[in-house]
């Protein structure tokens, strides 16, 4: 094939990393939205962490779909059409695309409008099916074109990488609702979830023994220091992140190490000795707490497949 069936570009707002700094260390509980990790170090520094040895989403969510793939892949029929959210260099695509029934088409819908368009276009020419892309995020609401792509027998969503969990559980059934009106009715989506597990397991992967995920953390500091000239010691901060039990969810913060301050703009942030700055949550999630978030949503679990440690999940959505 080669070119895209389509590109529709919906101009998601990208952020003011500025403006979003000002505001975020304006509040009382400091924060930032986690978007602002991945420049060009960070998203390095990412890819490094998914290849640890602590750190079990990425290896074993490729492991689940890869032993459960001949089962995943039926379930859809013959003549589906595939629609990734956050496709990202669409590397996760291939295994579902090549076992498939005769699927009819994929579209790649990603915030990063280059990297979306290289990504879409590399699949459609190793591919002999349409292939289109969508610049857009999470928070819009996305429409298919119609009259473009063949018409499948349904469509099948896909989100994996748990990225579901850096989502409040509102914002996720937000999301989950939103996905139901793009992909319309008798659509089934494929999620990947990350699971309930002992703490343990959840602290040491977000605190890793070579320091990767401090240094991830901490890159925020450097760029912002870099990209917005901001003053700022990053040396007064380090890398804190735990397992909040009562919300569920991994925290990971910039810690203080002592007093000090970060000044921007003619602004002055004062932090005192142990104060954070909150950059990530990661939730967790138990079958049952899924199966209410779902309720919340046009959507019923159908199945899912796990791994044998049920660390994580690749839950099977049907359009209810």
């Amino acid at each position: 094939m080669g070119a895209l069936a389509f590109f529709l570009d919906l101009h998601p707002a990208l952020g003011d990393f500025r403006a979003d700094v000002i505001k975020g260390l304006s509040e009382d509980k400091k924060s930032i939205s986690p978007k602002y990790f991945y420049d060009e170090h960070g998203s390095e520094l990412f890819r490094q962490i998914t290849d640890l040895p602590e750190y079990y989403p990425t290896s074993t969510e490729k492991k689940i779909l890869i032993d459960n793939a001949a089962e995943i892949t039926a379930a859809p029929g013959a003549g589906a059409a595939v629609f990734e959210y956050g496709s990202g260099a669409s590397e996760k695509i291939e295994w579902l695309l090549n076992g498939l029934d005769q699927p009819t088409a994929y579209v790649a819908m990603d915030i990063s409008k280059d990297f979306l368009i290289d990504a879409a276009s590399a699949i459609a020419k190793r591919y002999d099916l349409p292939v289109a892309a969508i610049c857009a995020d999470f928070h819009g609401h996305v429409h298919i074109p119609e009259n473009i792509l063949p018409t499948p027998s349904k469509w099948l969503g896909y989100f994996p990488g748990s990225t579901l969990g850096n989502m409040t559980p509102e914002f996720a059934a937000r999301f989950l609702r939103r996905a139901g009106e793009t992909l319309g009715g008798d659509a089934q989506f494929l999620l990947g979830v990350d699971l309930e597990k002992d703490n343990a397991v959840l602290n040491a992967a977000y605190n890793d023994s070579a320091g990767v995920t401090a240094a991830f953390n901490l890159n925020l500091l450097t760029r912002m220091r870099r990209e917005l000239g901001a003053e700022i010691q990053p040396e007064d901060f380090e890398h804190y992140a735990f397992y909040n039990e009562e919300l569920s969810r991994i925290e990971m913060h910039l810690r203080a190490k002592k007093r000090t301050q970060i000044a921007l703009d003619g602004h002055e942030f004062t932090f005192q000795s142990g104060e954070t700055l909150h950059t990530e949550n990661s939730y967790k999630y138990s079958i049952n707490r899924l199966k209410a978030l779902f309720d919340e949503t046009p959507w019923r679990l159908e199945t899912y497949w796990t791994d044998e440690n049920a660390w994580f999940a690749a839950c099977l959505l049907s359009n209810k």
